[in-house]
């Protein structure tokens, strides 16, 4: 493909191979959660976990689950298996974590055990990039009002009465459902939980 701009070839080998610091951009939020993490005592929040178990297999540590997790947070990534996949090709997150590529369960269980110290330490993250200036000031109002609505209930007119040819004008609709009267109707309550609807013409000949 000429006259085009050419990636690199996949199996070409390089001398001084790039470093994965380098990918990421000096004003990239992730800077900020790597030192922020790393600065907490998280002993003392409360995050279990910080001294490791003297047997058994070793664990990750809980400073880098809080990194993964306060990349989600950010990048509105909730779910534990899709931070998992996230660790495994965001260059952002291996950067963050160091390669490091823990399953949805082992992040699913430190979400659950280490809810109360999550939540304490999102709450200073977001002061603390406010004072940055890294996020922007902005007045949002939410409505969660819910109000029924006065209107009749949706007519389900049965196929048969709307297959033949529409009757002729002027005409006048009786619709009959199974119970109730609205809106000046002869309703009527009816054998088919479907809507029957009829009509009549007047002054035609």
């Amino acid at each position: 493909m000429k006259r085009f701009i050419q990636g690199e070839d996949r199996t070409q080998s390089t001398l001084l191979p790039e470093l994965l610091d380098e990918y990421i951009a000096e004003a990239n939020p992730v800077r900020v959660v790597d030192v922020y993490v790393d600065e907490l005592d998280l002993g003392t929040l409360g995050f279990e976990g910080v001294d490791p178990a003297a047997t058994g297999r070793p664990a990750y540590h809980p400073a880098v689950l809080l990194k993964i997790y306060i990349y989600g947070y950010l990048n509105r990534i909730q779910s534990s298996r899709r931070l998992e996949r996230e660790a495994q090709r965001n260059v952002e997150l291996m950067w963050l974590t160091g390669r490091l590529t823990p399953d949805f369960k082992t992040i699913a269980n430190f979400r659950k055990d280490n809810g109360k110290a999550i939540r304490g330490v999102c709450k200073q993250f977001v002061v603390l990039c406010q004072q940055l200036g890294l996020f922007s000031e902005a007045v949002v109002a939410i409505d969660g009002s819910k109000f029924n609505p006065g209107v009749f209930p949706p007519a389900r007119i049965a196929p048969h009465v709307v297959s033949g040819s529409l009757p002729p004008l002027p005409m006048i609709w009786r619709c009959t459902s199974h119970s109730g009267t609205a809106w000046g109707m002869n309703v009527k309550r009816a054998r088919s939980p479907a809507l029957r609807c009829t009509s009549k013409t007047f002054g035609t000949a």
